[in-house]
Formats: C-alpha cells, sequence, structure tokens
C-alpha cells in the first residue's frame, strides 16, 4: 500500500481543486446530480439497516433506552456514498468546499471560480437527491396492494421519523446547534477526503473514507446533501400517508430548520477547519515541492 505523506496530500488536494473548478458548468451539474444520488443511497442504505433495531434482541442486550446501537448501525453503512462518490469522480459541494479553497490558496485559481463550482454542483446534489428520494419513496418504503391502495413500510415511518427530527431545529439556539452540526460534520467528511488521497489502492481509500465519515454519522452531525435526502424522503411517505405527518415536516422548514444553516456550517467545517488551517500549516513545504 502506497501512503503519501501529508504535504503531498495536500498538494494533491489542491490539484484535484483546480481540475473541478476548470470543468464547465454541465458537467458539474452532471457529475453533482451523480453524486446527490449516491450520498442517498447511503443515507437510504441507513434509513433501512437501522430500522427497528432498538427492538432487535442484540439491541435489547444493551438495554432498550440505548440509542447508541442505532447510530453505529447508521454510521457503519452510510459511508458507501461517499466511498462512490470519491472513486467514481462525482461532484459533491461538501467535499468541495475544501477542495476548491485549497486550489485557491495553492494554484491561485480565482475564488469566482470556486464559487461556481460550488452553485452547479450543490444544485446537482440537490437534483440526485430529490430523484433518488422519490425512488425510495414510492419504492421500498410503500406496498401498494392489488387495488393500488398504498401502505407505508416500517422503512418508510423511520424515513418520516429522522426527517421530522432534522427538522426540529427552532429558534436561535437551535439554529446554532444545527449549524455546529454542520460544522462538525464536514470537518470529518473532508479529512475523509484526505484520507482517501493518501493511499493509490482501492482498499487503503476505501478504509481511508470510511472511518470519518462513520465517525460523522455516528456521532450525530448534519450533512446538507444527505439531509437533501432524508427529509424530501420523509415528506413524500407523507404524501402518501398523511397520518404520518406533523407540523415541524414540510418543505419550508427543510430549508429554515436545516439544510441553509447546516450548509453554512458544512462551508466553516471543510473551508475553515480542514482547507485553511492544513495551507497555513503545509504552505512552506509546498512551496518547496514546486
Amino acid at each position: 500500500m502506497v501512503f503519501h505523506p501529508p504535504v503531498a496530500i495536500v498538494a494533491k488536494a489542491g490539484d484535484a481543486g483546480k481540475y473541478k473548478v476548470g470543468l464547465p458548468a454541465w458537467n458539474m451539474v452532471l457529475r453533482g446530480v451523480l453524486s446527490g444520488a449516491f450520498i442517498a443511497m447511503g443515507a437510504a442504505l441507513a434509513t433501512v439497516c437501522s430500522t427497528g433495531i432498538m427492538a432487535s434482541d442484540v439491541a435489547l442486550r444493551f438495554g432498550a433506552a440505548s440509542p447508541g446501537i442505532s447510530q453505529l448501525i447508521l454510521g457503519a453503512v452510510f459511508p458507501v456514498g461517499l466511498i462512490i462518490t470519491i472513486m467514481t469522480g462525482a461532484e459533491l459541494f461538501t467535499g468541495d468546499a475544501m477542495l476548491a479553497p485549497m486550489a485557491a490558496f495553492i494554484h491561485k485559481v480565482s475564488w469566482t471560480s470556486v464559487l461556481n463550482l460550488w452553485l452547479w454542483v450543490y444544485i446537482g446534489n440537490l437534483i440526485g437527491s430529490l430523484i433518488f428520494a422519490y425512488i425510495m419513496a414510492y419504492g421500498p418504503f410503500v406496498s401498494f396492494d392489488a387495488a393500488g391502495v398504498a401502505t407505508v413500510t416500517a422503512f418508510g415511518a423511520r424515513a418520516v421519523g429522522i426527517a421530522t427530527a432534522k427538522t426540529s431545529y427552532f429558534g436561535a439556539m437551535g439554529i446554532w446547534s444545527v449549524f455546529l452540526k454542520g460544522i462538525g460534520c464536514n470537518w470529518l467528511v473532508n479529512l475523509g477526503v484526505l484520507l482517501g488521497i493518501c493511499a493509490d489502492d482501492a482498499i487503503g481509500k476505501i478504509v481511508g473514507i470510511w472511518f470519518p465519515i462513520f465517525a460523522f454519522v455516528a456521532t450525530g452531525f448534519e450533512h446538507s446533501v444527505a439531509n437533501m435526502y432524508f427529509i424530501p424522503a420523509g415528506i413524500l411517505v407523507t404524501g402518501i400517508d398523511p397520518s404520518l405527518s406533523v407540523g415541524t415536516l414540510n418543505w419550508v422548514t427543510m430549508w429554515t430548520n436545516n439544510i441553509i444553516p447546516v450548509t453554512l456550517g458544512n462551508i466553516v467545517g471543510g473551508l475553515f477547519f480542514v482547507g485553511v488551517l492544513y495551507w497555513v500549516a503545509f504552505r512552506k513545504e509546498i512551496a518547496a515541492l514546486k
């Protein structure tokens, strides 16, 4: 297994960012759609695998009041989305929150090009997430009888529960809390991106990506692109069975109570806590590589 030293990892991150900001807008959107769907795949898997976990025999051994078991399962399976994204060359806004600024620091690309990448990839991620949310809501999250009457499955009910929890941040302190969760999330996500750059072989990249993503999900941090799937999936399921609907879950609170503050937190976590700090720490060594 080839392991790149830290200065080489930071330099490679800047090179990747330079490549990304040079893509045409349509390609940014297309790759963003792919990544939005890939992250949604991991989120959907996490929803299904964590359904009813607290009622399982294994969980009961640790006490029925232990939510950590469910978080463990969520974290263990969610990373598949970022693994597919990185290894297939798709574009994820939260990773680009670090990689594009690295390019600005190292290669002096314009900040206008950085913002351009963020905008188009964000739009693409949203489209891909919504597509997969629809697939799940009218696929595994519901069953239809011969007459076409829909019944929400246990997985669908779990999706509603997750979405409801994610739109339940209210007031200044609630928004501050979800903003901080956004910072913690993308700090870990971009450490995962850097660890993915560490190795040249597939297994090394998978392991490097998996652990930080596992950590952010199991800890309970908030990821804007994942929530572009989680919340719409729950909203769509409540459209199938309105009895599952609660007042906090709708298309407005999706943005005001979660995605907007989480996106801002993700930017801070990726740009500052990884991009800026690692650039400052290694800029002399990077300059020596040129």
